[in-house]
């Protein structure tokens, strides 16, 4: 099977070819939090390179809870033209573009100014950067509910503005995430204890999208094949959750990995696991494709092509999810189509400080889409520390523009 065969959905639309653009944190919102024009010409870019999915960044679901300064927050329609313009700009080549919905939970930034909060009083553990995020306080059972609610109020809205779809962010370390993983969920009520109860938020999430929004509107999941830490959310528990998820009426469910805690997403185990250099978790995907009925992408790594029909070509993966790559080259779809090698790379890093890398490894994404949403070429070659550098300045005066608009707010 190619990797430019088209792909029907559950929902009867399909998609022009089997490569996705995985969702990437841009930090990209304008002064009200909504999609600016960086943001819209950064997805411009994209939707020319080829790419028969796109999937956004994560989009806000609460104005109090933010994965970063920059992020855009979706609440209600007073930012429609911009939403519907970003929805516009993403499908102009074809693809179709599915909103992603996330709630950080512990995991945002102390300097953001706002009170944090969990399924439990489980502060993070990244050592000495630990302070950079406030212990959280546990959610009570109507703040749970308002969650949820928010969560189905973001997809009719996206719906109501030109998006096709959207992903529920259950991976990561984000919020639903933390209701999955016993290390951050140590509940005694309905919310915790087994993996029924630990996963109940996210399958009420997805029952409450699924019946607001229209058949042909996609909605997505994607979860962690683990967390790669000790006693956390394992393989078992990811296989018990698809089965949970295969007769709700999702699209697609994309299989990732890891955490703030534990960085598997860039390769980075956490549990004495070595991965693969390049689509970190086929392997884990393999076995829970297994007791899947729903679509599945894998996302993790990739950026040769070859490595992209593997993954197409094992049983049971349906989309290859493509991040880091597509920072680097927005038309490398269209190149791998055309026959060309492209294999985007960042400059390694070699940090012994594996939270500094990490942060360096994203600051160095981020810098790619920074370059693409001014007009200007990728630099694959930026100097972390530069990259590092940058990134902070410029989270330290979108801290400061987020704060002032939330008051305002």
């Amino acid at each position: 099977m190619s990797l430019f065969t088209a792909f029907t959905l559950p929902n009867g639309t399909q998609l022009s070819n089997r490569l996705a653009k995985a969702a990437m944190e841009e930090n990209l919102a304008n002064a009200d939090q909504a999609p600016s024009e960086q943001l819209i010409r950064l997805y411009s870019a994209w939707a020319a390179g080829g790419a028969g999915l796109m999937i956004t960044g994560n989009v806000m679901i609460d104005r109090r809870a933010m994965t970063g300064p920059g992020g855009v927050v979706l609440e209600n329609d007073s930012q429609a033209a911009q939403f519907e313009r970003w929805a516009k700009a993403a499908k102009l080549d074809g693809a179709q573009v599915w909103m992603q919905i996330n709630h950080p939970g512990r995991q945002m930034p102390a300097n953001l100014g706002q009170p944090t909060v969990a399924p439990s009083e489980v502060a993070m553990d990244l050592g000495k950067f630990s302070k950079q995020f406030t212990p959280p306080r546990e959610l009570t059972a109507a703040e749970i509910q308002d969650i949820k609610n928010r969560f189905i109020n973001a997809a009719i809205l996206a719906e109501k503005f030109g998006f096709n779809g959207v992903q529920i962010h259950a991976a990561h370390g984000y919020l639903l995430s933390q209701f999955l993983s016993p290390i951050s969920n140590k509940r005694k009520d309905q919310w915790g204890g087994s993996i029924e109860n630990r996963a109940r938020l996210l399958i009420d999430v997805v029952k409450g999208i699924r019946a607001a929004v229209g058949r042909q509107f996609a909605v997505a999941v994607k979860i962690n094949s683990a967390d790669f830490q000790r006693g956390g959310f394992s393989e078992n528990d990811a296989k018990a959750v698809v089965q949970m998820l295969n007769p709700m009426g999702l699209d697609l469910i994309e299989l990732s990995g890891g955490s703030y805690e534990a960085p598997a997403m860039q390769g980075n185990a956490r549990d004495g696991r070595t991965l693969a250099r390049e689509a970190y978790f086929l392997e884990f995907a393999k076995d829970i494709a297994t007791v899947a009925t729903v679509p599945i992408m894998v996302t993790g790594g990739i950026r040769r092509q070859a490595v992209a029909e593997q993954v197409l070509a094992t049983e049971g993966i349906d989309l290859v999810g493509i991040a880091t790559a597509l920072a680097l080259n927005p038309n490398l779809p269209d190149e791998w189509k055309q026959g060309q090698a492209s294999v985007p790379q960042l400059r390694p890093i070699a940090w012994n400080n594996k939270v500094l890398a990490s942060l360096a490894y994203m600051a160095m994404v981020k810098h790619q889409l920074n370059r693409v949403s001014k007009g200007r070429n990728p630099n694959a070659k930026v100097n972390p520390v530069f990259a590092l550098a940058q990134q902070q300045l410029g989270a330290f005066f979108r801290t400061r523009q987020y704060r002032k608009w939330v008051v305002q707010a």
